[in-house]
């Protein structure tokens, strides 16, 4: 916020009012919002009688782009005619706070202090974030004025930040971003070799205090020491009067190892942080903040090989729920769902297998024991083995009753491999 919360525009004794301060309901409010409540209060504190016309808070909020040899609007003719400026208005706000009752003229106010309260609702139309740059500016402020008779007018000003929220979370910016280039390092006839580059981030978009994990192969075929390096640039563009300034800055960066000829490396997730920086604007006419992730290559003697991966710096974080996790998620639960499944509460006994085979049936298919010879005194070769048959032979009757119980009962742990 702009200012401190007591602040104040105090005038000379003459002018018979000691003080006059505006502050919020809530200091401790970072920024606001499209649609969201403004309310504070008007401190006007009088060391005598003070007489005046009307009491009256104003909110304003607008983005001007300007360059050239005036900046300002209100320069003269033939200076303006030279700059470049153009203005978009976002908020026009005008409250009465305190004005005299019909047929009079002057309110008085008598000696001591004064609060007057004020609230607002900013337009549910999404607004543009706060910013300030080299050739223009997006501001928010709330101005108190005070208008009395035969002085000049007092006021109090406050600057308001305003934020339109970017969700990262939204399919374009959970898209992962992929890129490859290959450069041919020498001129002509005497080339050393090429050196390719494939650069890859896992999202579009990320929040300020995020570290980017970086994915990139690079290959060295050329007779060359190269170093990979990766950097965050914003770029500024400001429009007005049909003609256009853009401002190109590195805000963060990080460097690779050299690499030398006929070798190469790759970076499994080399992390980058955002640090603190004006989110994403891309929904104002006249100023636009973007920024890029470029994933860069020095090459001694040659032009640097440079991929740039397009980036979306916005204000609610990244959830963890992407649409690869959701896909995921949805097999496993897919894959999973035999566990909805539920048994029995009573296991059903198996068949009794004395019902199922007859003794007439069994007694025609097992023929009687076979007699082993006679080998006495001397060796049977070959030996035989006599295998009985067991087919339709009926296993013991069923019972829930064990016919053989022992004295211990021993319990067993049972396991479920899933």
């Amino acid at each position: 916020m702009g200012g401190e919360a007591g602040c104040a525009a105090a005038v000379g004794a003459e002018g018979r009012v000691k003080s006059l301060g505006l502050v919020f309901e809530d200091e401790r409010k970072g920024c606001y919002s499209s649609g969201e409540t403004v309310a504070g209060h008007v401190l006007l504190e009088a060391s005598e009688p003070v007489a005046l016309r009307a009491l009256r808070l104003e909110a304003q909020g607008r983005a001007t782009a300007a360059w050239g040899p005036s900046t300002c609007p209100r320069a003269s003719a033939s200076a303006a005619a030279l700059a470049v400026f153009s203005e978009v208005e976002y908020l026009n706000v005008r409250l009465s706070l305190r004005e005299p009752p019909a047929g009079e003229g002057i309110i008085l106010l008598q000696p001591g202090k004064h609060e007057f309260p004020f609230r607002f609702q900013l337009p549910s139309e999404p607004l543009v974030t706060s910013f300030t740059g080299k050739y223009g500016s997006i501001q928010y402020c709330v101005r108190a004025v005070l208008e009395r008779p035969k002085v000049p007018d007092q006021s109090v000003k406050r600057e308001l930040q305003v934020v339109s929220h970017v969700d990262v979370n939204t399919p374009a910016l959970l898209t992962p971003v992929l890129k490859t280039q290959e450069k041919m390092v020498g001129c002509w006839f005497f080339t050393s070799g090429p050196v390719s580059l494939s650069a890859k981030i896992e999202r579009k978009g990320y929040c300020n205090g995020e570290a980017i994990p970086i994915y990139a192969e690079i290959e060295n075929c050329s007779s060359r020491l190269i170093v990979p390096k990766a950097a965050i640039f914003q770029t500024q563009t400001y429009l007005a009067s049909g003609k256009t300034k853009t401002i190109r800055h590195m805000v963060a960066n990080v460097r690779g190892n050299h690499i030398a000829s006929g070798s190469t490396d790759t970076w499994n997730g080399k992390t980058l942080k955002i640090p603190p920086v004006t989110p994403s604007i891309l929904d104002c006419c006249i100023i636009r903040v973007d920024y890029s992730l470029a994933v860069y290559i020095h090459i001694p003697g040659a032009k640097k090989l440079m991929l740039e991966l397009p980036l979306v710096i916005g204000t609610i974080p990244y959830n963890g729920f992407g649409s690869r996790n959701s896909s995921i998620a949805s097999q496993f639960s897919m894959d999973m769902s035999w566990l909805t499944l539920t048994l029995p509460e009573q296991p059903e006994a198996p068949p009794n297998y004395a019902d199922v085979v007859s003794e007439e049936e069994f007694s025609r298919h097992i023929p009687p024991y076979p007699q082993p010879p006679n080998c006495e005194g001397e060796v049977c070769c070959p030996v035989f083995a006599c295998i009985q048959e067991f087919r339709f032979q009926p296993p013991p009757l069923y019972s829930e009753v064990d016919p053989h119980p022992s004295d211990v009962e021993e319990t067993q742990p049972v396991s479920f491999i899933l």
